[in-house]
């Protein structure tokens, strides 16, 4: 979609390079710029969305917290036996 917004303002421009009248210049100026922007930020939009992370996958403050606890009750009962564990 944003390659639509381009291409409508290439018009745009088009159509205010090649009109004799000064209000319809600037609208097409206008309508130029703002497809121009439009188009561009669709792209940044795209872009981004692209690059971003999941989110489903992200872990919660519980779960992070479930997994802090089992990993001090791991450490505990790593320091409490007498022998190194055996491989």
């Amino acid at each position: 979609m944003p390659w639509v917004y381009l291409l409508l303002a290439f018009a745009a421009f088009g159509l205010a390079l090649k009109t004799t009248s000064p209000a319809l210049m600037a609208v097409g100026l206008l309508a130029a710029l703002g497809l121009l922007i439009a188009g561009v930020m669709g792209l940044l939009a795209r872009r981004l969305d692209n690059h971003s992370r999941d989110v489903s996958s992200m872990i919660d403050p519980a779960e992070l917290r479930r997994l802090r606890e089992q990993a001090e009750a791991r450490k505990l009962a790593a320091a409490s036996q007498s022998e190194p564990p055996q491989r």
